[in-house]
């Protein structure tokens, strides 16, 4: 009954398991009932549950015969606490597999039940499309046709809005400003009263200065008119010899008229040109006074001036695409072309010289107006006052000593460019480049390829096809003897971008013969070269003290006067260096404006295949040039040598410690501790150790030990600079490192006080010989079996190298000795056998044992010279002594004792290791002191030199340029250059468009 009623329990059991809410799974045997797991498992009792035995096979051995028996296959049987046990990984999966499952559900019902309310409220609102009509219907289209997000785009933001307003401030003061300046009796009024009062009718504006310069031109051109119909009707007279003497008056009247309408005119021009000058510099003056509170902007030619100083520091050959216009100014030595130059500039700022060459380099001149007459040099900030008479010859001064360094030894002109900048009221905007003089034969004192150099520089800056040629000619000379003319009409054949300038007219109308020779140079049919325009200028008189206001005054008066003017041979525009340099000036700045814009586009071009270049060379490097390159390096070096500082005291010790024991080992075996111990007894032991001792200390050791720790440095300073860092490695600035080091270990000195404080406490480190403790005592026996082992194993091979081979070495490979190393190893087995019939022999042959030994020898048929038995007996010597010493340095180790009760009532004496151990501890002291003199005052020194060193490489363009070399740099330096006159070039463009 109870087996039924069991069955049943069981059978409801599985249903159970087996429906799980409708997933199908396996359930534990512990929840099933008690007696269905009774019946089912009889291994699973209903008290308490037993470990079934495991599936596993299992091979088994006999105890008797030890020999495998026949496998046993065991039943699978599941039980159901085995799965209770041994998976409850599955368990806990299955917990996971169903909350899955309850989260994708929600999710789902989520998503459906938020797509719903959304459609009701969707339904809910009102359809609007009804009421469109309202709209009309080109509103709907707007987006169609207008780009919303780009008009907000373009719209400024509010701050560039506010930038936008003016400031009602600084208009203020200008307005004050203005007021003041044409207030009664200013010279604003005056200027204003002068030229514009006259607005209302044109009588009134002919009364002003103006007006009156207007006039005097159409008087000119009306005298020039009715002149050439009187030359022409004389001319037909004289041809029909009907002149008539009315005729030739009324000629010689109107010339004299026109000469003196001219000379009115050019009076009263630069009356008014004065008055403008002094205008300007009085506006300028304010502005530089900041009566505006505004900054003045950079002025043309300045930017421009800056585009050509970093072309010529770009390449000074000029081999670069550069054709930016400049005025060249070539003349043959002593034309007077400086001269020229001078009275443009309105300055004598050039030195000067009674035929000698003074232009040893090209001078660039940037012109340009400015408030007051200054110069300075580009990369000087002191300003040199035009208007003093010492600035000038300071100035003078510096230009000389500038152009004596830029040649180089064994030369006498340069190629190197001295940028000059002069500025003051009146002057015309221009760049003018002064070359040195050509010369047609080479004097003393001149280097022999002088003629070809000044030559090559002239060709380099007249090639430029955008350059103005300023060709100076000498008027007081022959023409044939001119060679810079057919220099030019080589470089510009068509003449279409030079100007030709005869100097000292005022000594060639004295001189000629023949004025009619001057007006052909001026109307260019006496010379084979073509220009666009003549001119004929006085520089003075030839007194190298005259004032510029001198030289005008003169050059005004001659020319008044002269016969070429008042003959009509030259005409109004063509004389004076105020015209010439109105000429220069406007031919220039068409050129700038011609050409410009090309050039900038050809730097562009340059700079897109430079960057091309580095983008497929160094594509994971950065764009650094020589300066930046040395600022990397600088931070470098100066890290490695902190890093001097990270050095541990113990690291510092051992090095110094080691070292110095090298270094003066050698010194303590052979003077010192030989000699001691051939004495008979202990005293006399401890006072030969002692007098050495001192006499080390006083004379070599302190030097001795700071020449270590100096090597030393050096050594770790050396590591640290020399010592690869990984990939960050840059192999570029390894000449860098090593020149900074060099030259930093070549300034650095040691505190020479640092020898007499190391004297003093290496002598007392000396003189104490109380070992506290077994300890120290152990440590000295080990330091000196270490010594004399070392030594022992170098005497080893220096006997091996002088008898030769042994027998083993011999058979094995197959060498022999020669005849002075057998000789050797015959007196070495004699020597060797006086040792062993005398132990206690002294350090030396005697004359008669030397003998001795030659006669055995001899006896055996082997020649020796008493030298070489001498030399064989030191080294056989010093081997049995050195054995001698390890043995009792061995014997020495239980000694301790008897040295505390100093030796009495024993035989043995260890005097040598208390040496040893005053040698060790001194060491010790020593590497101390010498490792405080360095991390406390040596390093710091070192940094400060390599500090200093850093700094004058700095300034050294030259030296980085050693130095920092290759591909790489010079790419980056070609890279940044193009970009920053391209960039100039550009600025300057802008600003010329602005000033249209």
């Amino acid at each position: 009954m109870w087996r039924t009623r069991a069955a049943a329990a069981c059978v409801i059991c599985r249903s159970l398991a087996n429906s799980n809410y409708g997933i199908k799974r396996k359930s534990p045997l512990q929840n099933l009932h008690l007696v269905s797991r009774s019946i089912h498992h009889p291994y699973y009792p209903s008290s308490k549950f037993q470990r079934p035995p495991l599936r596993i096979s299992i091979k088994l051995f006999s105890s008797l015969n030890r020999l495998p028996l026949r496998k046993t296959k065991l039943l699978n049987v599941k039980h159901g606490y085995q799965f209770h046990r041994n998976f409850w990984l599955a368990r806990l999966a299955s917990r996971l597999l169903k909350v899955r499952y309850l989260i994708l559900g929600s999710a789902v019902g989520g998503g459906y039940t938020a797509k719903k309310t959304y459609d009701q409220w969707k339904d809910m609102m009102p359809d609007l499309d009804e009421y469109k009509w309202i709209v009309p219907d080109f509103i709907w289209e707007l987006d169609e046709h207008i780009d919303f997000e780009k008009l907000i785009k373009a719209l400024p933001d509010a701050d560039d809005l506010a930038k936008l307003l003016p400031d009602f401030d600084k208009i203020g003061e200008s307005f004050t400003s203005l007021k003041g300046f044409f207030s009664p009796g200013s010279p604003g009024e005056t200027a204003f009263r002068a030229t514009d009062q006259g607005y209302d009718n044109d009588k009134q504006f002919k009364k002003g200065l103006l007006g009156e310069l207007i006039l005097l031109q159409q008087q000119i051109q009306q005298h020039e008119e009715e002149a050439r119909r009187a030359g022409g009707q004389y001319n037909m007279g004289s041809s029909q010899q009907k002149r008539k003497v009315s005729d030739k008056e009324k000629i010689d009247q109107l010339q004299e008229e026109l000469l003196r309408t001219q000379l009115k005119y050019q009076r009263m021009l630069e009356r008014l040109e004065k008055e403008n000058k002094e205008l300007r510099k009085l506006v300028l003056q304010r502005d530089d006074k900041g009566i505006h509170q505004r900054k003045l902007k950079k002025s043309l030619i300045d930017m421009y001036s800056e585009v050509l100083d970093i072309l010529s520091d770009y390449d000074a050959s000029y081999n670069t695409q550069d054709h930016l216009p400049r005025v060249v100014v070539v003349g043959d030595q002593s034309a007077g072309k400086t001269s020229v130059l001078e009275m443009i500039a309105q300055a004598r700022i050039f030195p000067r010289g009674s035929g000698e060459m003074m232009t040893r380099s090209p001078v660039k001149v940037t012109l340009s107006e400015g408030p007051h007459h200054v110069a300075l040099f580009k990369d000087s900030s002191r300003e040199f006052d035009l208007t003093k008479e010492e600035d000038l010859a300071a100035l003078r001064n510096e230009i000389e000593i500038r152009m004596r360094n830029s040649v180089k030894e064994g030369c006498t002109v340069s190629t190197e460019t001295i940028s000059l900048s002069v500025k003051g009221p009146g002057l015309q905007r221009m760049v003018l480049v002064d070359l040195p003089g050509v010369i047609s034969t080479v004097t003393s004192g001149m280097a022999p390829d002088t003629k070809e150099t000044i030559f090559s520089i002239s060709k380099a800056y007249m090639q430029n096809p955008n350059a103005i040629i300023l060709c100076i000619q000498d008027g007081s000379v022959d023409a044939e003897r001119s060679i810079v003319t057919d220099l030019v009409s080589q470089m510009d054949p068509q003449g279409k971008r030079t100007i030709f300038v005869l100097t000292k007219v005022d000594l060639a109308e004295k001189n000629v013969a023949s004025p009619s020779r001057i007006q052909q140079i001026i109307e260019g049919k006496l010379f084979p070269m073509k220009a666009l325009g003549y001119f004929a200028v006085v520089t003075g008189k030839g007194n190298s003290s005259e004032s510029i206001e001198s030289i005008k005054e003169y050059e005004e008066e001659f020319f008044q006067n002269s016969k070429l003017l008042k003959t009509c041979m030259l005409k109004a525009h063509q004389v004076t260096t105020k015209n010439l340099s109105l000429a220069v000036s406007d031919c220039f700045w068409k050129m700038v404006r011609e050409s410009v814009e090309q050039q900038a586009d050809a730097f562009k071009a340059t700079r897109f295949n430079l960057e091309t270049e580095w983008k497929n060379n160094y594509p994971r490097l950065r764009e650094l040039d020589r300066n930046e390159l040395f600022e990397k390096a600088k931070n470098e070096i100066l890290d490695e040598v902190i890093s001097l500082t990270q050095v541990t005291p113990k690291h510092w010790e051992e090095i110094l410690q080691k070292t110095l024991w090298e270094r003066v080992s050698t010194h303590v075996i052979e003077n010192i501790y030989l000699p001691a111990a051939q004495t008979m007894n202990s005293g006399t032991f401890n006072t030969t150790v002692d007098i050495k001792l001192k006499q080390w200390t006083d004379k070599q050791l302190p030097n001795k030990a700071v020449e270590v720790a100096w090597e030393t440095l050096q050594e770790e300073f050396s590591r640290f600079m020399t010592e690869p860092k990984g990939k960050e490695h840059d192999d570029i600035f390894d000449k860098l490192k090593q020149a900074v080091k060099e030259e930093s270990i070549k300034r650095h000195k040691w505190n020479e006080r640092a020898e007499d404080s190391l004297r003093v406490i290496q002598h007392n480190a000396l003189e104490d010989r109380s070992i506290s403790d077994k300890q120290q005592w152990d440590a000295a026996i080990h330091f000196m079996e270490e010594t004399l082992q070392s030594r022992l194993k170098d005497t080893e091979s220096v006997i091996e190298d002088m008898v030769g081979p042994d027998w083993k070495k011999r058979w094995l490979y197959w060498i022999g000795r020669t005849k002075e190393q057998n000789i050797r190893n015959e007196t070495k087995n004699e020597l060797e056998k006086l040792i062993k019939c005398s132990e206690e022999h002294a350090a030396y042959l005697a004359n008669d044992e030397v003998t001795t030994v030659r006669k055995n020898l001899e006896a055996r048929g082997v020649t020796v010279d008493p030298c070489l038995i001498k030399d064989t007996w030191h080294q056989i010597y010093r081997r049995y002594f050195l054995k001698t010493a390890l043995t009792h340095c061995n014997l020495c180790r239980r000694g301790f004792y008897y040295y505390q009760r100093h030796f009495v009532d024993s035989e043995l004496e260890c005097n040598d290791i208390v040496l040893f151990w005053r040698i060790q501890r001194m060491l010790a002291i020593t590497a101390n002191t010498l490792r405080q003199q360095l991390t406390n005052t040596e390093v710091r020194r070192l940094e400060k030199n390599v500090k200093e060193v850093l700094e004058d490489f700095a300034e050294d363009n030259e030296k980085k340029v050693k130095l920092l070399t290759g591909k790489r740099v010079q790419l980056a330096e070609d890279l940044k250059k193009v970009r920053e006159i391209q960039e100039k070039l550009e600025a300057f463009i802008e600003a010329l468009h602005q000033e249209k």
